[in-house]
């Protein structure tokens, strides 16, 4: 099955919305491990709108799981990745003003500022993971500097209305996670999945690792963290378990 890495940001988001120090996203870092969860993703954005500085530094001490830290290509970023040397950085786009991260990364026309956070992360021995669209240019752009992965973003097939729709995005999120496979990348995906759409994705078998975040997070706060991550691996296990 595909491994889950947990994405705790909006632990955060509510303790943000109250200036407080509860939830506390350190605690939720370790049900995501106690629930049997791979692994814990945390987004330290530029402005510090949920996860923040001491949120890192504690998360990294406590997780005795693989913790995936998403950042943008910046220099600020980069050497804050290099001194709390996380398992992972996802290099993403980020933008102010976003809800959410929206889209994936244009490595094909910007190699520069990415280049240079790989390069970097990867001197550190931190891996490294591009989150991307599913197109194939911005999969050999991904390889051609030197990443260890790519996160295939899944947001054109979570957003699809009506059965042929899905399928049309799902067949291009696979036809991207076989493509990278092939070419030697590491294979994750991730955006909008919830356990209502999660299934189809978690079958594709080149695809590793699913990041996962606001859906658990969303049915935590009526279920528990540890019963939704457990109904999430449950689904995910499930997928490909099921006779095709």
């Amino acid at each position: 099955m595909a491994e889950l890495c947990v994405n705790i940001d909006h632990v955060a988001t509510m303790r943000q919305a109250r200036r407080t120090f509860e939830p506390d996203p350190v605690f939720a870092a370790t049900i995501v491990h106690l629930a049997g969860a791979h692994g814990i993703t945390i987004h330290l954005r530029e402005d510090r709108r949920h996860i923040n500085d001491r949120d890192l530094h504690l998360i990294r001490e406590v997780c005795q799981i693989k913790l995936n830290l998403e950042m943008a290509a910046t220099e600020e970023m980069t050497k804050t990745a290099c001194e709390v040397i996380p398992d992972q950085i996802t290099l993403v786009p980020e933008g102010r003003q976003e809800i959410t991260t929206e889209g994936g990364l244009d490595v094909d026309t910007d190699q520069g500022s990415v280049r240079r956070a790989v390069e970097a992360a990867k001197d550190a021995g931190i891996e490294t993971s591009l989150f991307i669209d599913p197109v194939k240019k911005q999969i050999d752009a991904s390889k051609k500097i030197g990443a260890d992965a790519v996160e295939i973003h899944t947001g054109s097939y979570a957003n699809a209305r009506g059965l042929p729709q899905q399928a049309h995005e799902l067949e291009i999120v696979a036809e991207a996670c076989a493509y990278a496979d092939n070419i030697g990348l590491d294979v994750y995906a991730g955006h909008g999945l919830t356990y209502y759409n999660v299934v189809p994705v978690a079958g594709i078998g080149d695809i590793q690792e699913l990041n996962i975040g606001h859906s658990i997070i969303a049915r935590a706060v009526l279920v528990g963290l540890d019963r939704a991550i457990r109904e999430m691996l449950a689904l995910i296990k499930g997928a490909r378990s099921t006779p095709s």
